[in-house]
């Protein structure tokens, strides 16, 4: 199928990679259908909207620089989007990354999870008071390799 993409133009996506986010994403809400694509630089990864090409996210998986990161999310919020094994579970972080030349930061107070077999997915707040919707990555990834020297 064909997408118009905020990064590439129009491009050829495979039907596999449609992600539907049947409650929109927060802000974001009338957005349902997405196209999850690898980015140009690994680890990255956008989500584009496929109804709007100016409607796309930068994703990371959070556990790539945070591997402290707990993901508690309830059980009936997983059950809606079909998840009934957390292996099943694809956990993406949101990434802002600023014109301004200020750090680039990750939402890790509202992951993306999303139901690897039927692509289902959904937008959560966690409980725990100590992720923030703002976390600069690269500061993060350098003080664990201060810390592992």
């Amino acid at each position: 199928m064909l997408v118009k993409t905020k990064a590439y133009g129009l491009i050829d996506v495979d039907e596999r990679q449609k992600i539907t986010f049947d409650q929109g994403l927060f802000g974001f809400e009338p957005h349902k259908e997405f196209v999850l694509l690898d980015a140009e630089r690994p680890p990255f990864y956008w989500l584009q909207a496929m109804d709007d090409e100016d409607v796309a996210f930068v994703l990371l998986n959070p556990f790539q620089f945070r591997p402290d990161y707990a993901v508690d999310v309830d059980n009936e919020e997983l059950l809606e989007i079909g998840i009934t094994d957390p292996k099943k579970a694809l956990i993406f972080t949101v990434i802002t990354i600023p014109k301004d030349g200020s750090p680039m930061t990750a939402n890790l107070l509202g992951p993306l999870v999303i139901n690897r077999d039927t692509r289902q997915g959904r937008q959560v707040i966690l409980p725990d008071p100590g992720w923030k919707t703002k976390h600069d990555v690269l500061g993060e990834l350098q003080l664990r390799r201060d810390s592992s020297c």
